[in-house]
């Protein structure tokens, strides 16, 4: 079985196998993908950590035949490593190896890079809280997995591997899991709420930082008020979001 791992910060996952098509995720530095199907320029994966498919351009990927594990990831908003004895700046999160990781044609020092260990955080309000308002004012980006860009669910999902905590990729594969709770007001900081459309889908999610506050991915990550009918904007007051269901993992 042939495996691919990213050689840039954020490899872009596609629809199709075209620089054109939406980009659905990310694949990171440090994280693996099974080979499915090959093209001349693309290469269609599966990742490792969420099973997640996709398309990504064969020039950001290079090929190993075994996958390394870790749960260390980087500690800093954006933390310098090297590829090749270049430089290459690296999201916060973002999976971390000890010393040097070589692959064919590629090298990969992590020596400098400050971590964490996902096995060792306790998810405790202060924890999760600390993690999450890291993301601050990143900019919403769909697909994105990253403080250079990221969206709803990607965020959830961030936060919560670095508490050795595995979300779906998708918010509504998220909303699959956990514990449905009946009340708002019985939500503790690091429920997940969930919000659909007109027609029941889910379509957002966000990390609940106690019973009537949420920080999410709109625009940018914020922080905003939340009641029982949805979310309420802080920038503007109005709601923007409509509460189906909150989880608990």
């Amino acid at each position: 079985m042939a495996f691919v791992t990213s050689i840039t910060a954020t490899c872009p996952i596609r629809k199709d196998p075209d620089h054109r098509s939406e980009m659905t995720s990310q694949l990171l530095l440090g994280e693996f993908a099974e080979i499915i199907e090959e093209q001349k320029e693309f290469i269609k994966v599966k990742c490792l950590y969420d099973d997640y498919e996709g398309w990504c351009q064969r020039v950001q990927l290079v090929f190993t035949d075994y996958v390394t594990a870790t749960t260390k990831y980087a500690l800093n908003p954006i933390s310098i490593l090297s590829i090749n004895q270049s430089p290459c700046r690296v999201s916060f999160a973002t999976p971390v190896f000890e010393g040097i990781i070589a692959y064919k044609n590629f090298t990969v020092d992590y020596s400098n890079v400050i971590t964490i260990d996902a096995n060792q955080q306790v998810f405790t309000p202060q924890n999760i809280t600390q993690f999450a308002t890291v993301f601050l004012n990143t900019p919403y980006l769909w697909g994105g997995r990253s403080l250079f860009g990221i969206d709803c669910s990607g965020f959830a999902q961030q936060v919560y591997k670095l508490f050795n905590k595995m979300l779906p990729r998708d918010a509504h594969q998220q909303a699959e899991k956990g514990e449905a709770l009946g009340f708002l007001e019985e939500a503790v900081c690091g429920d997940l709420a969930f919000f659909d459309n007109e027609v029941g889908f889910i379509t957002h999610v966000g990390i609940l930082l106690n019973n009537h506050q949420i920080i999410h991915a709109s625009g940018r990550v914020k922080i905003d008020e939340i009641d029982n009918v949805g979310i309420i904007s802080s920038d503007t007051g109005l709601r923007t979001h409509r509460l189906r269901v909150i989880k608990r993992y």
